[in-house]
């Protein structure tokens, strides 16, 4: 029987007041709101046993009241009352109904099975219309939860049932061209006609028809997502007369990796250790560790569900870190978000509210890294409403590795063990799924696809790989993430054939098929190569951290096949080489568009009144949202968990400055550190100016607090609209070119990357095509020797003269990279007190920024910060507190031609930033009012 227990918070109800005013936005005057979280469990347990649970259990006596629901709650709003419940669909991942239900067990008392829920009364009658807009728009989403207008208490909990064997064949060696470019749609294997007939020529050699599961397994591997054969292809690259400029027979080979080998042979230190092989690139730290870096996208998932697209995101990234070499240590997370502004009114159909979007994607990378016990050290957040209708969600974690566990390698005979989390149908199709096109009835058509993550699981498993690595247990690992088994056993056993039984995989539920067991991306997975006489032992340390380990199947097959088994009977059986030699890799035709004059253009100030005068105009950029503090969202998360954090997000005395970049001591025994920082310019249309830009500002984040150049790598993450357009394509080769050239140019080499293409919005009733503006996101990491000689960007005190050092050719890679290296210099020397990055806004909002997280003033030539160039956000500046303002001479003799140190201007006592003339004090803005603009527009 299912009983109904509710948890309501006594006194001030923060979540109720979020609600509240969220739906005060588009429906004001409706009155309180009060929220209960809901428990139906079903079991045979007493009155007397479940008010023990509600007790002991779910409620805190201090702040919470319990009920056992027997009709309708007693917080029902009455008769001039409304009510919303939100409960999850069957078979969504629910990891608090998970965790209470181990956690009745563990009370002596028996459980079947727990679902959850929320309900939110409001003190006013509603129309159902009305509160299923509520319900749309601010509390559920439809994708994974289902909408209640009353008090939701079923008899009984829907239930999958085990499901006979029937082997499916699907007809394909027959097709003609529309009809095989049908059956790629239609199921969802998202391939191009020539990839359709490859595979139809595959079995027409064999002279029979593929079974479901082989072909699922073949588009999971051939998909975009998993093998980038766009930027893989080879490209005929034309100008826009027709003319064949340049080929490339593999284009990020060709430029990208090219630069990274070109660099590494040039390297006496060894310092990359791992590139483009592995789940994350590895670069040394000290003689015993290294340090790897892997940044993922999850786009498509968290256009359709932010929480769970996001959550899985910093998941999926930290089993990556997991899974390079033989297990990586997670030691740091970092996210970037791009949405469409947050007042948007009006939405295309399938769309949810880029403000919705937002606090979702933040919710999920926060508890994932939050539960963990993974800080959140860096990030950012862009607006643009070319991301309306596809969202991009970055996500990224740093590991900490021995240097003799780097190499790993799946042995003939080794047992195939799958770890941790149980598989369901949740990510379905999520690889082919993210390799396509979004349009307004991928909510439905992909709603399985959707993944919601068990971080607990997840922190179990990897203190058990760690464990298993440290004694020597296993020979590969790797994650089980886009693809699921079908890309993680694929992966591994590529030179070696693998077998396995998939009836042996443990199943959330019954009522999967064999291929959907196969394809799953439910999360927090890890699939290990075990020798045979270590498979006890491993088994054995995971029962005793109640972690899940299952053999299900061996590598190594002869001729390298790859067999899949179910119930005894083998339901495929495909080459490997096939699988990952048999895709044939496209000609691309790319049209370069001519470069453009323009650098990062200033932020559009649209969004507030004209301003009038400098420090008017000032107060309308802090206010910008690409400006403006992302407060709200750095206090969600832990950023001091593990406790290495050095230079934290929000610096300054107090607290509420924007760090350029963050530093952290993996080892807590050194004080060797390492910086993590990011760079971006989408609002640059030319493409190769945009990579070149994007470049430049990790770099100068980095070097902003106290990184060096000479010890950095960096990572690309390309989310581009559609590529089938020659000239988007164009633009794609450019970027990877400027890529190459910074790389080499900079001497800093890629060690790691990821692509998403295809991020466009179709609306299919209008055909309005939204296509996002291209967007690369370039990470950076670098080793610091010392983390004492580490500084922030808020001014350390009074009657300090600040120096502007900017570039006088941002074009010049030669004078940017030398301008990096002599600030770079002057820091690690001890002559800068405060450096600060100069980007989005320009120099005098830099120095607002300062201001604000020091409450230290600043006097202003008002001719320079009346000036354009105040407002400039080229590449190649910096604003550096000196120590002692000889030393700008000095920094002016050893960059030369480079760049140009002007005297900007001078701290002083009063809290406020002032413009002067000569002779006369022009305008005056208090720090205070620099705050209040900067924290206003974001305070959520």
């Amino acid at each position: 029987m299912v009983h109904r227990i509710d948890i309501r918070t006594l006194g001030e109800d923060p979540a109720a007041h979020s609600v509240q005013q969220q739906i005060a936005e588009f429906l004001p005057n409706l009155g309180e709101v009060t929220t209960s979280r809901i428990f139906l469990i079903d079991t045979d347990a007493n009155p007397d046993q479940l008010r023990q649970i509600a007790d002991e259990l779910l409620a805190d006596p201090v702040v919470e009241t319990a009920e056992l629901v027997t009709g309708a709650p007693a917080a029902s709003g009455g008769a001039n009352g409304s009510r919303i419940e939100i409960h999850l669909k069957p078979g969504v991942m629910d990891p608090v109904a998970t965790s209470t239900e181990m956690a009745i067990r563990d009370m002596g008392l028996g459980v079947r099975e727990i679902r959850t829920g929320r309900s939110f009364v409001l003190n006013a009658k509603v129309s159902p219309d009305q509160l299923k807009t509520i319900a749309g728009r601010v509390l559920s989403n439809g994708v994974i939860e289902s909408v209640h207008l009353s008090a939701f208490i079923p008899k009984t909990f829907e239930r999958g049932h085990e499901q006979p064997l029937k082997l499916r064949n699907v007809p394909l060696i027959k097709l003609n061209d529309a009809e095989l470019q049908k059956l790629s749609r239609e199921g969802h294997l998202f391939l191009s006609l020539a990839e359709m007939k490859a595979v139809q020529k595959y079995f027409q050699d064999q002279s029979r028809e593929p079974t479901d599961i082989e072909l699922e397994t073949i588009a999971q591997t051939w998909s975009e997502h998993c093998v980038h054969k766009t930027l893989k292809s080879r490209v005929d690259v034309v100008d826009e007369t027709g003319q064949t400029v340049r080929t490339y027979k593999n284009l990020i080979k060709e430029t990208i990796f090219d630069s990274t080998m070109t660099l590494m042979a040039k390297d006496t230190s060894n310092f990359c250790l791992s590139v483009f092989k592995d789940n994350a690139g590895v670069i040394a730290f000290d003689e015993t560790d290294a340090v790897c870096f892997k940044v993922e996208t999850h786009n498509h998932p968290s256009a359709i569900e932010p929480y769970g697209g996001a959550s899985t995101g910093a998941g999926g990234c930290i089993r990556d870190v997991l899974g390079t070499g033989l297990a990586a240590k997670p030691v740091a997370n970092t996210d970037v978000f791009c949405v469409a502004y947050p007042e948007k009114a009006t939405l295309p159909k399938g769309v949810i509210h880029p403000k919705r979007v937002l606090q979702q994607v933040v919710a999920g990378v926060r508890d994932y890294g939050n539960r963990m016990g993974i800080p959140t050290i860096n990030g950012a957040v862009y607006f643009d409403d070319r991301y309306l209708g596809n969202p991009l969600v970055f996500c990224g974690c740093v590991g900490l590795i021995p240097r003799d566990k780097i190499s790993k390698a799946a042995r003939p005979g080794d047992a195939i063990v799958v770890m941790g989390g149980r598989t369901g149908r949740d990510g379905i199709h999520g690889a082919t799924f993210s390799s396509a096109e979004l349009t307004d009835t991928h909510a439905d058509e992909f709603s399985h696809a959707v993944q919601i993550g068990n971080a607990i699981t997840q922190k179990k498993m990897a203190d058990v790989i760690l464990q298993a690595r440290d004694r020597g247990l296993f020979s590969g690992v790797t994650d089980c993430g886009a693809g699921g088994l079908s890309s993680a056993v694929g992966e591994m056993g590529e030179k070696l054939g693998a077998e396995v039984h998939l009836d042996r995989v443990p199943l959330k539920y019954d009522g999967l098929k064999y291929d959907e067991i196969w394809i799953s991306e439910a999360q927090e997975r890890m699939v290990l190569s075990v020798p045979q006489e270590h498979v006890n032992d491993l088994l054995q340390l995971s029962q005793g951290e109640d972690v899940e380990a299952t053999v299900i199947g061996t590598f190594g097959t002869p001729d390298r096949q790859l067999i899949l088994n179910y119930r005894g009977t083998k339901v495929g059986q495909i080459s490997m080489h096939f699988m990952h030699d048999g895709i044939p890799m496209p000609t691309r035709r790319a049209v370069v568009p001519t470069r453009t004059t323009g650098l990062r253009p200033v932020p559009s100030t649209s969004h507030g009144p004209e301003a009038r005068g400098t420090g008017q105009r000032l107060l309308l950029f802090l206010a910008h949202p690409n400006i403006a503090s992302k407060h709200w969202i750095i206090r969600q998360y832990d950023h001091e968990v593990q406790g290495g954090s050095v230079i934290k997000p929000l610096i300054g005395p107090r607290q509420v400055g924007p760090s350029d970049a963050s530093v952290f001591r993996p080892k807590l025994n050194s004080q060797k550190a390492v910086v993590v920082a990011c760079g971006f310019a989408p609002s640059i249309e030319d493409p190769y100016e945009m990579a070149l830009a994007s470049i430049d500002e990790a770099v100068r984040n980095a070097v902003c607090t106290g990184g060096d150049p000479d010890r950095m790598a960096i990572l690309d993450n390309f989310c581009w609209p559609s590529v089938d357009d020659e000239i988007t394509m164009g633009t794609l080769v450019r970027a990877c070119e400027a890529c190459r050239d910074g790389a080499l140019a900079y001497g800093i080499p890629f060690i790691s990357g990821k692509d998403s293409l295809h991020n466009q919005f179709t609306n299919q009733e209008t055909k309005e095509v939204l296509r996002i503006p291209r967007t690369l996101l370039i990470s950076a990491i670098g080793v610091i020797d010392d983390a004492r000689k580490c500084i922030s960007m808020d001014f350390k005190q009074r009657g300090s003269r600040v120096a502007w050092v900017r570039a006088k050719d941002p074009r010049d890679l030669a004078s940017l990279i030398k301008l990096h290296r002599t600030v770079a210099a002057s820091i690690a020397g001890g002559h800068v007190l405060a450096a600060h990055d100069v980007s989005d806004g320009g120099a005098l909002v830099a120095a607002a920024e300062m201001a604000i997280a020091s409450g230290v003033g600043l006097i202003v030539n008002n001719d320079l910060a009346d000036s354009a160039n105040a407002w400039d956000e080229q590449p190649g500046q910096y604003l550096l507190e000196l120590a002692d303002w000889n030393h700008a001479a000095e920094l002016q003799a050893q960059l030369g031609s480079a760049a140009d140190v002007i005297e900007f201007g001078l701290t002083q006592h009063l809290q406020k930033l002032t413009l002067t003339t000569a002779s006369t004090r022009v305008t005056d803005v208090s720090i205070d009012e620099l705050t209040k603009a900067w924290r206003g527009t974001l305070d959520w």
